[in-house]
């Protein structure tokens, strides 16, 4: 169990964006209309927009050769069908040539194992969306445990967080008649028994929280109307979220509710005897499950409970009976603590095994733990060395379990531990490029404040230090989330194989270093990542590995807003920025879908202390008439309902009416990815990849 157009406009809009940023000159929004997501007039500019991208970027001689070799790797037999275990089962979606939307597939391990396994088709998503009419994405689907014999699966529209839910009975892969159903929204489900859900949606006027997510958990009860679930907990509005759900181990059931207060904050609650029992954890820390009555605690801070006498320590995992812990019991004990340059990746549970994955200098270990009297005792797993190790799925009935290997030059391999035994490697990726061209480095560059930022360098072997190489700047730096090495056939073919370097940044704001590393960059120290990331930049430059006219960055979602900062910071550090589902105005983010719940990382543009550092870095609010930019290329997707479509249309928009160059392309689906099927995926990829070659080998 494991607790991501327009016309030019008057010389008036183009001074007051190039004016300094006061209360007495910000002026309403001219392009408020590109908010409109399906409006008319906001469309046609997409569409404009999209037909002048693709056109310029589309005569870059290598551009159909990427595509189709894009599409080949996504399509590739080779891949690995990465399992989910679930009941006697595992459960694989694939997606290739004959099956564009995907097939929901499922086999025994027994025939897993093999070199080519004979599935069994649990639901087919091309067919379903040609009966029903609509473009279905598959979101994944809840399983009634222990046996996982029906469960409630998620289907969106487009690829949005949004989606609606059907029961599917896996025994006749039928949709359950008269089963549970909910229309669309953005919510969860939790089985609390066959006959009874925990249930989070929309439930009508007043039940979402600011940040659109559901305030109110209820129980639905089989065969009786949604309106007549009964509430188990209600949130308030300025709450991110609010779930019930239920953890169940071999030995009993526990069930819980969540209150997420802020991104970072939340009240945990037990549900003992129909009452609600709060667990009297700190708001910044992290519950991560139950196993043999065992209680497990991440800690994002240091904490000393009140008559322990000793303070646990930030970054440590901590143990303790459940039953003793409602008793008052405060007597952790301490299965893993973190040192200075490491941090918890990951816990999963077997049966009886603790999984803890771990990294030390961005490289992984994985270990298994079991109780013996009452304490854990851990050993390293055999996993190969100086890679990125994770978890894939874990079998709550019994001590196997599925983990990854990958590293930027190793294709991905999956390994099985059955029972906790042995190691033993099972699956395994074709090598799609010749590693052995190449090598990795790992670097560490000075930020502003003096701080040192590890970065990793893929590049060809015996490399001339003349600064001539197109490079790619890889970084997200936000929300805890560890940037750590991988293998990517589409970046080895598309771009090492063309001549290109590959860097990617390990900024503060990440999780690599554990929760300091990411605290020490968020609200009004946000501008560390974007010291950091300019510090990697120069760092590259320095070591004669490329210069400004061959560097290119590029970033995602709050990586989206990392290069846009960086961009308007110091555009003459940059040939190239590829901007993605990005996060642009943050005047404006908490008001946009699911932007509010950021406030926790990024601060309350509303409140005048707050937007005084934000508006400091905030992207579209510091484009400047009378500075010289590279050309960026902004992507985003019309279907994206988590970072609103409005902050790339807007700064697109804005960077025309000051006549500053930019590529802009919206996918009509995807939701917060890059497409929902492959041909869409290459397609995108390609052009990202014939847009910094055009640039960056100028």
């Amino acid at each position: 169990m494991n607790y991501r157009s327009v016309v030019a406009f008057t010389l008036f809009v183009a001074a007051w964006c190039a004016q300094p940023l006061t209360a007495q000159n910000l002026q309403p929004d001219p392009f408020l209309w590109l908010e409109e997501i399906d409006g008319a007039r906001a469309l046609s500019w997409v569409n404009t927009q999209n037909a002048r991208t693709v056109a310029d970027l589309e005569k870059y001689p290598g551009f159909k050769d990427i595509a189709a070799k894009n599409f080949e790797i996504y399509n590739s037999k080779e891949r690995i069908a990465m399992p989910a275990i679930h009941g006697a089962y595992i459960y694989n979606f694939w997606q290739d040539e004959h099956h564009e939307r995907g097939i929901w597939r499922r086999t025994s391990v027994s025939e897993y194992v093999k070199p080519s396994p004979d599935w069994e088709v649990v639901l087919d998503i091309d067919s379903l969306s040609k009966a029903d009419n609509e473009k279905w994405v598959f979101h994944g689907a809840t399983f009634l445990p222990p046996l996982g014999e029906r469960c409630i699966v998620s289907l969106s529209r487009g690829g949005g967080d949004a989606d609606i839910k059907r029961e599917l009975d896996c025994r006749t892969k039928q949709f359950v008649k008269d089963g549970f159903t909910l229309p669309e929204a953005k919510g969860s489900t939790s089985w609390k028994d066959e006959n009874t859900l925990y249930v989070m949606t929309d439930f009508g006027a007043g039940s979402l929280t600011q940040s659109g997510y559901p305030r109110i958990a209820k129980v639905w009860k089989r065969g009786a109307p949604l309106d007549q679930a009964r509430t188990v907990y209600e949130g308030q509005t300025s709450d991110v979220s609010v779930s019930a759900f239920t953890v169940p181990t071999p030995e009993r059931q526990y069930d819980f509710v969540y209150r997420g207060k802020t991104f970072y904050t939340r009240e945990i609650y037990a549900l003992e005897h129909g009452a609600l029992v709060r667990l009297e954890i700190p708001e910044d820390a992290e519950f991560q499950g139950i196993l043999k009555n065992q209680m497990f605690v991440e800690l994002k801070s240091d904490w000393s409970p009140v008559g322990v006498g000793r303070t646990y320590p930030q970054g440590a995992l901590l143990s303790i009976d459940y039953d003793k812990f409602l008793s008052g019991g405060r007597n952790f004990q301490v299965v893993v603590e973190p040192g200075e340059r490491s941090s918890i990746v990951s816990v999963s549970t077997t049966k009886n095994l603790l999984l803890v994955d771990r990294q030390t200098n961005v490289i992984s270990e994985l270990y298994q733990y079991r109780l013996s009297n009452g304490t854990w005792t851990g050993e390293k797993v055999g996993a190969p060395d100086f890679g990125t190790i994770a978890i894939e799925t874990a079998d709550d009935n019994s001590d196997q379990y599925f983990f990854t290997y990958t590293s930027f030059l190793s294709p991905t391999s999956l390994y099985r531990v059955p029972n906790g035994g042995r190691v033993e490697q099972v699956k395994y990726l074709p090598a799609y490029f010749d590693a052995g061209k190449y090598e990795v480095e790992q670097f560490e560059a000075t930020s502003k404040d003096g701080t040192r930022i590890p970065y990793f360098l893929v590049h060809q072997k015996n490399l001339a230090l003349n600064g001539s190489h197109p490079t790619l700047l890889y970084a997200y730096g936000g929300f805890e989330v560890s940037m750590q090495p991988y293998y990517s056939a589409v970046i080895g073919t598309a771009w090492l194989e063309r001549g290109g370097v590959y860097a990617y940044a390990n900024l503060r704001g990440g999780g690599e270093f554990g929760p300091r590393w990411h605290t020490s960059a968020i609200k009004e120290n946000r501008q560390k990542v974007n010291d950091d990331m300019i510090a990697v930049s120069e760092d590259l430059i320095a070591r004669r590995i490329t210069s400004p006219a061959h560097l290119g960055i590029q970033g995602g979602s709050n990586g989206g807003l990392l290069v846009g900062s960086v961009y308007t910071q110091r555009p003459e550090l940059y040939g190239a920025v590829v901007c993605q589902v990005p996060l642009l105005d943050m005047k404006r983010y908490n008001k946009l879908l699911a932007g509010a719940s950021w406030m926790g990382e990024y601060g309350d543009p509303d409140k005048e202390e707050e937007w005084a550092y934000i508006r400091k870095y905030s992207p579209y609010q510091n484009v400047d008439a009378t500075k010289r930019y590279p050309k960026i290329l902004l992507m985003t997707s019309t279907r994206d309902d988590r970072v609103h479509p409005g902050h790339a249309r807007k700064m697109a928009a804005k960077l025309e009416s000051l006549t500053i160059p930019f590529y802009y392309y919206e996918n009509t689906e995807g939701g917060h990815s890059a497409g929902v099927t492959n041909k869409q995926r290459a397609f995108e990829s390609a052009l990202v990849f014939s847009y910094l070659f055009m640039q960056l080998n100028k």
